[in-house]
């Protein structure tokens, strides 16, 4: 190739990519062995060190030591181990925008990607929701690279395969599709990833939120999740090994498992960091306290509605105090003030957490029930219902919860015990008849019934 040539190619490379425009796209021209040649890079996205030694050899190189052609010079020239070459410049710049360094040398007809890239990524410590009394205190991070080794740390079989895809015109995102060979159920998994290929989104914006979105665009009105998130390695490589398919999303710091049904959601890595019987008791605890924080409001507002039929025994639930606002509404402003409160400790400075937190449960606890605005029974109940909810791990799921408890209590409310018997069978018509994202039911192994996967579920067993 002529001097003018190369100079030419470079200035229509620079100039179509604008490369000169952005402070962090950086080129750089050199001398290997008589040859000239250029570097592309992202600043911040490569490993210096590696680069340095790279260009210690390129300095070293001799004129008569120079390939005649790119595949001789990766594999005589280059030390590094991650090196491909390419001729496409689309796939090129993809490439160059993720971190990958490309260099082109006079004369060649490819280019030369050294994949010496790396991410910023903060340290693997355990996560914030996800949280384990015994177990392992790593967790999923931002950086893609890092959570497929979390996972190959756990399950070190051949078996295991990682299959990585692109999504979005403009963010080119990555996701990774993780799953068993010899486990998975490959009709599912080639229909994922059919969909996976055929997304036409500029960008996933959201991340796993965006990609469920438009992977799977009917029935997302029901409430309750057909995706469970974790941020937990060892929650994600145990799904794996049950033949569900992990899909992993760069720039998130949790994982999507699926197919997942109600069983799944409830599940929780502490059931298996204690002995069996331990594990089952957590279980139990957990079901219970999600059928309470379901119906004890609505069956309140019920007994209140009709309080002859309360037995004496139980006269001591009855409101006492006057009620100024009715039960349902003070329950429903209760309902958006929880949400409230927790919507501004998210955005709340850490160190003004604690007095806030103080001044909050005084001024909304005490002074609403001395102004008339609530009674005390309300409030006792709705404080029990918005800390039971955090007994799941899911946020989807206790939204779900929370939305039925809502319209549970506006059928009571309209039409007494009627609308209660109304209520419930919705709710469980919207369990029973959702589907999982792979068309099973959503109940299995409950719908249909199968004994020997139920009791695994029920039961924590010891592991064979």
């Amino acid at each position: 190739m002529k001097e003018k040539d190369f100079e030419q190619l470079v200035k229509e490379f620079n100039e179509k990519y604008a490369i000169d425009k952005s402070f962090d796209l950086v080129y750089r021209t050199i001398i290997i062995g008589g040859r000239r040649a250029v570097i592309y890079f992202v600043d911040g996205m490569i490993k210096d060190e590696i680069m340095e030694k790279v260009m210690e050899v390129f300095q070293s190189v001799k004129e008569t030591e120079v390939p005649e052609n790119a595949h001789e010079f990766s594999k005589r020239v280059i030390p590094y181990v991650e090196a491909n070459l390419e001729t496409d410049q689309e796939a090129l710049v993809t490439g160059l925008l993720t971190g990958i360094v490309l260099l082109y040398i006079e004369g060649y007809e490819q280019w030369l990607m050294i994949d010496c890239r790396t991410y910023p990524a903060r340290g693997v410590q355990e996560p914030e929701k996800d949280k384990v009394l015994r177990g392992s205190r790593d967790g999923f991070v931002e950086t893609l690279n890092f959570n497929s080794a979390l996972i190959r740390r756990r399950i070190r079989s051949p078996e295991l395969r990682m299959e990585i895809f692109t999504a979005g015109k403009s963010s080119k995102t990555d996701i990774v599709v993780c799953y068993m060979e010899n486990r998975v159920d490959h009709v599912f998994l080639q229909g994922l990833k059919k969909r996976i290929r055929d997304i036409d989104v500029d960008a996933l914006t959201m991340n796993q939120q965006s990609l469920a979105e438009v992977l799977y665009t009917s029935r997302w009105i029901n409430p309750f999740p057909k995706v469970k998130y974790s941020e937990r390695p060892d929650t994600a490589a145990a799904s794996v090994l049950q033949g569900n398919i992990v899909v992993m999303v760069d720039n998130s710091p949790s994982v999507m498992i699926m197919p997942t049904s109600l069983f799944d959601v409830t599940e929780e890595a502490n059931d298996y960091y204690f002995p069996p019987v331990t594990g089952t008791y957590l279980r139990f605890s957990r079901f219970l306290i999600t059928l309470v924080t379901l119906f004890l409001t609505p069956v309140f507002l019920l007994l209140m509605q009709n309080r002859q039929w309360i037995p004496q025994s139980l006269a001591f639930i009855v409101v006492k105090e006057e009620v100024n606002v009715p039960l349902y509404l003070q329950l429903i402003l209760l309902e958006l003030a929880i949400d409230g409160m927790r919507l501004a400790a998210l955005n709340t400075p850490n160190i003004l957490t604690t007095p806030l937190s103080v001044i909050t449960a005084l001024v909304l606890g005490e002074f609403s029930v001395k102004s008339g605005w609530f009674n005390s029974e309300v409030m006792l109940y709705m404080a029990f219902v918005a800390v039971a909810n955090y007994s799941q791990a899911s946020y989807e799921f206790g939204y779900a919860l929370k939305f039925m408890r809502i319209i549970l209590l506006t059928s009571v409310a309209l039409l007494n015990l009627w609308g209660f018997i109304l209520g419930t069978v919705l709710i469980v018509c919207c369990i029973a008849f959702n589907r999982t994202i792979s068309g099973k039911s959503y109940l299995y192994p409950l719908i249909p019934f199968h004994w020997p996967a139920l009791k695994r579920r029920i039961l924590r067993a010891h592991l064979k």
